[in-house]
C-alpha cells in the first residue's frame, strides 16, 4: 500500500483550516485556530481538586499530510478518555480538528500513546489504512522513538543500556497502585538504550546532582522508561510512582499538589518528555525540544538546553 502523504502534506499557515483535500474550511463554532495552535473548549465540568495547575488548553500541530498528523502533547493532558468524568483528552481534540476527514470516512487512530503526564510527539492516522501501516511498523518495531528525561544522580557512563523484565507488580506481590511495574525474571522482556546529554547541579530540598538523559526504548512495555531509570538509581524527577516512594501516588490521589509532595519530588509532573518519532519505511521523523517546563525547572532558560 502507498499511503497518500508520499504525494504531499497539507500546509499549516496562517489561520486556515484544511481538509484531507486541502480546501481551506471554515472553523467550527467552538474552536479556533491560531496558527499551529489549536485551541480547545474547557467548558467540560472537571474535577480540579487533584491538580493545582491549570489544566492544557491546547496542543501543537507539528506536521500533518494526507494520513496523518503529528502533535505535541502537552503535560496532564490525557490521551482518551478513561472515567466519564468529563474531562478533555487529547483525543476529543483531534475529532473535533479532523472533523472533516471523519466525516468523509476518516477516523483517529493514535499510534504512540503518552502517559497523561508525559509531554511530547504524537503520531495520529487519519484513516484506516494509515493505521494499520503504522500499527505493522509497531509491532516489527520499525518506529523508532527518543525521549529526554531529568532524573536524579550522576549516571557514571556516559552511555548504558538496561535490559530487565517487567511484569505487574500485583501479579507477584501485594501492592497498593494497580498499575505500578517493576522488574521481575518472570516478566516481559524490556530494553532501553540510555545516553546522559547533560550532569547539572541544582540545590533543592532532595539532592542537587541531576542529570538531562536521552532514552531510546527497544521495547514498548508499559512505564517502561520510568521502571528502568529506577532500576538503574536515576528514577524521574517528578514521578510518583517510581520515584523517592510510591506512597507519593497515593498521598496526591488524597490530597492533590502539596508543598510536602513538592519537596519530595521537585516537579508536579514526571520530567519525560517524547523526543523524536520516525517511521524509515515512509521516510518520516520529526523532532522535538525540551518543553518550558522542564528547561525552566533546571534553569537553562537562558542556554539553549539539547533539541530532541
Amino acid at each position: 500500500m502507498r499511503l497518500a502523504s508520499q504525494y504531499g502534506t497539507i500546509p499549516h499557515s496562517g489561520t486556515g483550516n484544511y481538509g484531507s483535500d486541502g480546501s481551506d474550511l471554515s472553523d467550527p463554532p467552538d474552536r479556533k485556530r491560531v496558527g499551529k495552535l489549536e485551541v480547545l473548549d474547557e467548558n467540560a465540568a472537571l474535577d480540579t481538586r487533584r491538580q493545582s495547575s491549570p489544566r492544557p488548553t491546547t496542543f501543537h500541530v507539528v506536521a500533518e499530510s494526507l494520513d496523518w498528523i503529528v502533535v505535541e502533547k502537552p503535560p496532564f493532558l490525557e490521551v482518551h478518555p478513561s472515567k466519564p468524568n468529563g474531562r478533555r483528552t487529547l483525543w476529543d481534540g483531534l475529532r473535533e480538528l479532523l472533523a472533516y476527514e471523519i466525516v468523509n470516512g476518516g477516523q483517529v487512530s493514535i499510534i504512540n500513546r503518552l502517559d497523561r503526564e508525559t509531554s511530547g510527539l504524537t503520531l495520529v492516522a487519519k484513516h484506516r489504512d494509515a493505521a494499520r501501516s503504522f500499527c505493522r511498523e509497531m509491532e516489527a518495531r520499525r518506529i523508532t522513538k527518543e525521549y529526554l528525561a531529568l532524573v536524579w544522580g550522576w549516571p557514571e557512563a556516559d552511555a548504558f543500556a538496561v535490559e530487565a523484565p517487567i511484569l505487574r507488580q500485583g501479579d507477584r506481590q501485594p501492592s497498593t497502585i494497580h498499575l505500578k511495574q517493576m522488574v521481575h525474571p518472570d516478566g516481559a522482556r524490556a530494553f532501553t538504550d540510555f545516553r546522559v546529554e547533560r550532569r547539572f547541579t541544582l540545590e533543592t530540598s532532595a539532592g542537587s546532582r541531576f542529570a538531562l538523559v536521552r532514552a531510546f526504548p527497544r521495547t514498548g512495555r508499559m512505564h517502561q522508561i520510568r521502571v528502568h531509570l529506577a532500576h538503574a538509581g536515576h528514577p524521574v524527577v517528578g514521578d510518583k510512582i517510581y520515584g523517592p516512594d510510591d506512597g507519593c501516588y497515593l498521598e496526591f490521589i488524597r490530597t492533590g499538589w502539596t508543598p510536602a509532595l513538592a519537596s519530595r519530588l521537585l516537579h508536579p509532573r514526571h520530567a519525560l518528555h517524547s523526543a523524536a518519532l520516525a517511521v524509515p519505511s515512509h521516510g518520516l521523523a520529526w523532532r522535538s525540544a525540551l518543553p518550558p517546563d522542564l528547561t525552566a525547572w533546571a534553569g537553562w532558560q537562558g542556554s539553549a538546553p539539547p533539541n530532541g
